[in-house]
């Protein structure tokens, strides 16, 4: 079982950035690929970042690529998201998940959620 926290959530205006983290207690992260997804009102919880076990692969959305950076300590059990450019089409609840293969988007094939963090971006 692993539990994640996030942090770091906020309002920001366009153009500004944030920068997220989840932490994982548990059993060992090193070996779960970690990722992001996040959930607008009234739409469904959409893939944002992801990234491999060991940090060497990444996943991005499309609508993200550029802006956003997914990265790991495994030593401080931690996922970050950092989010530059930020628009107010970014504007969602943004959560950890882990226990997934990488490169999978769909939020069911996750196995591990945090409780979510909003971001609000003003125009």
């Amino acid at each position: 079982q692993v539990q994640l926290v996030e942090s770091g959530g906020g309002l920001v205006q366009a153009g500004g950035s944030l920068s997220l983290s989840c932490v994982a207690s548990g059993r060992p992260f090193i070996s779960y690929a970690v990722g992001w997804f996040r959930q607008a009102p009234g739409k469904n919880r959409e893939f944002v970042a992801s990234l491999s076990p060991y940090g060497g692969l990444t996943k991005y959305t499309d609508s993200v690529k550029g802006r956003f950076a997914i990265s790991r300590d495994n030593s401080k059990k931690t996922v970050y998201l950092q989010m530059n450019s930020l628009k107010p089409e970014d504007t969602a609840a943004y959560y950890c998940t882990a226990g997934g293969e990488y490169h999978v988007t769909v939020p069911g094939r996750w196995n591990y959620w945090g409780q979510g963090t909003q971001v609000t971006v003003s125009s």
